[in-house]
């Protein structure tokens, strides 16, 4: 009698659990779920509880206990349907399917940093990034008149399936730029007299010089009365891009390196952009502010002050230049030699005609 009691109610279980492992949320799309290493299946369903995938957490754990499932899931960031079947999400989970790479572009970055960074994500060689934004496809496709697709690859979040090549990555950045790129900005390249190209160029430098939102406007504009009037960029961060690395601060010594991208030594802008400009930044190079300036000078905040002319310019320059020393000596943890000191302020070039 027993005996047949317990059967009765195993058969009961195993209806429930056939029942419970049929259900979904109900909620269509797709979510990313993260599985930390060493998560507990209780620890799992609550990620899935959160995101959606599943409707009970307490539900969802029991039910998979009950198929012997709880144990060994396999740790990642996933993208899971909302309106899978439970089986299929234990499934999934102990199997691995449906990881993904979720790799964020920074605004700013260039090619050398975003190569880097999404080679070690899709655990690809390096160099295949870098010759999958030299597409000869993409560059007539997009109409880039140098033979790379610097700054066309749109900063922003991805989420790549496991085995995701380097290729069909780049692929998928530039299309995102394609859906950034509004038809109305089109039309507003005959109000610049500006190429696309041209205004990706200038974005890109917007956007290594800006650190406050409302500057970029002004920033632009800056960059497009020097146009205007004939005069040099001389940019800093197109310095730094001809010389292949970043560094706080630009010195005398590096205006001197030979490069077309070197907007201290050529004149108009350089021949395409020197990173990836985000939306806000493309917007300021088709929409700068009405603006007379013509100069700009960074203080140690990341505020810029903007003049229209040199004597102004000079003013402002050397108030910076006691505040950027105010900074340096705070971070120094011993006072330097009189003589160092010297040789440091000549060499030191504070931003000085933007």
């Amino acid at each position: 009698m027993r005996a047949d009691v317990r059967r009765a109610r195993a058969a009961r279980r195993a209806t429930v659990a056939l029942a419970i492992g049929a259900m979904a949320c109900g909620r269509g799309g797709q979510t990313r779920v993260v599985i930390p290493p060493g998560s507990t299946m209780r620890a799992a369903a609550e990620s899935l509880s959160n995101a959606g995938v599943v409707g009970s957490a307490r539900l969802f754990r029991a039910y998979a206990m009950l198929r012997g499932s709880d144990r060994g899931i396999k740790a990642g960031t996933y993208l899971l349907p909302r309106n899978e079947s439970w089986n299929s999400v234990i499934d999934a989970l102990r199997a691995g399917k449906g990881i993904v790479q979720v790799v964020t572009i920074p605004e700013g970055y260039s090619l050398a940093q975003i190569a880097p960074l999404l080679a070690t994500k899709l655990a690809q060689p390096e160099d295949s990034v870098t010759a999958a934004a030299r597409d000869t496809a993409w560059i007539r496709r997009l109409d880039v008149p140098i033979p790379l697709l610097e700054g066309y690859l749109f900063p922003d979040t991805y989420t790549f399936p496991d085995g995701t090549s380097a290729r069909a990555a780049v692929n998928a950045m530039l299309r995102r730029f394609e859906q950034v790129w509004r038809p109305e900005w089109t039309a507003r390249l005959d109000s610049t007299g500006l190429t696309r190209h041209q205004v990706m160029t200038l974005a890109s430098i917007v956007e290594t010089e800006a650190r406050l939102p409302l500057e970029r406007p002004i920033i632009a504009a800056v960059y497009l009365n020097r146009l205007r009037d004939g005069m040099l960029l001389e940019a800093d961060p197109t310095v730094q891009y001809a010389r292949g690395e970043h560094v706080s601060r630009v010195f005398y010594k590096d205006l001197a390196v030979e490069s077309p991208y070197n907007t201290y030594r050529h004149p108009g802008l350089p021949p395409g952009p020197i990173a990836s400009p985000g939306r806000a930044s493309i917007v300021a190079a088709l929409y700068p502010a009405n603006v007379p300036y013509k100069f700009f000078v960074a203080y140690p905040d990341g505020h810029h002050e903007f003049r229209n002319d040199l004597a102004g310019h000079t003013v402002a320059k050397t108030a910076a230049r006691k505040a950027w020393d105010t900074v340096e000596a705070a971070r120094k943890p011993a006072p330097v030699t009189p003589s160092a000191s010297k040789s440091s302020n000549r060499d030191r070039k504070t931003k000085r005609s933007r």
